[in-house]
């Protein structure tokens, strides 16, 4: 489901249930880095509240059984700041960061008793889904490589890439060992 203000406590339910999406209030994409390191955790879930309130809708709730189970961040690529200086991004993407079409998935957040329950690979569905009907063009991501070897579930907010080449994506870049730049034409 779309995340907007009116499911503010299910936002904050999904980003709450394990991992660093507590701390992190998915404010990394849309921040630099100076305003990252500087910033505390009732600044950044300010934030995502004002960008819900502004009538954004910045990523998508999962339920599983009416609980909110799960987020994602998909949005414009142009919007997330950060993407702008990342070096992932910079060295692997063939796209031009300022191209609006261009959309990313930068964050997932799965609460402990969803995990390993499939909520993941649903939020990535529904992101390319989302992406798609609002005209998005390409839909980029930069997930961690799981398949070379075990990475704990906290590092894993990028999403993991066998999840996005399941659903279709292909790699374009390995800009490092761990990380690759993923990409899917939606048209």
């Amino acid at each position: 489901m779309p995340a907007t203000i009116e499911r503010w406590h299910d936002v904050q339910a999904a980003l709450t249930g394990g991992g660093d999406g507590r701390s992190c209030q998915c404010a990394w994409p849309m921040m630099t880095g100076a305003q990252w390191r500087t910033s505390s955790v009732d600044e950044r879930r300010s934030r995502l509240r004002e960008e819900l309130s502004s009538g954004a809708v910045p990523g998508l709730v999962a339920y599983v059984g009416g609980v909110a189970a799960g987020w994602v961040r998909v949005c414009p690529r142009p919007l997330q700041r950060h993407l702008e200086t990342s070096r992932i991004v910079k060295s692997g993407s063939p796209e031009p960061f300022g191209d609006a079409d261009v959309w990313a998935i930068t964050c997932f957040s799965v609460r402990n008793e969803f995990r390993r329950h499939g909520v993941g690979a649903a939020l990535l569905r529904a992101g390319v889904d989302y992406a798609r009907s609002c005209g998005a063009r390409m839909l980029e991501a930069y997930p961690l490589d799981n398949t070379a070897s075990k990475v704990s579930s906290t590092s894993l907010f990028v999403g993991a890439l066998t999840t996005f080449l399941d659903a279709g994506f292909e790699v374009v870049a390995r800009p490092t060992p761990t990380r690759a730049v993923v990409t899917l034409n939606l048209r």
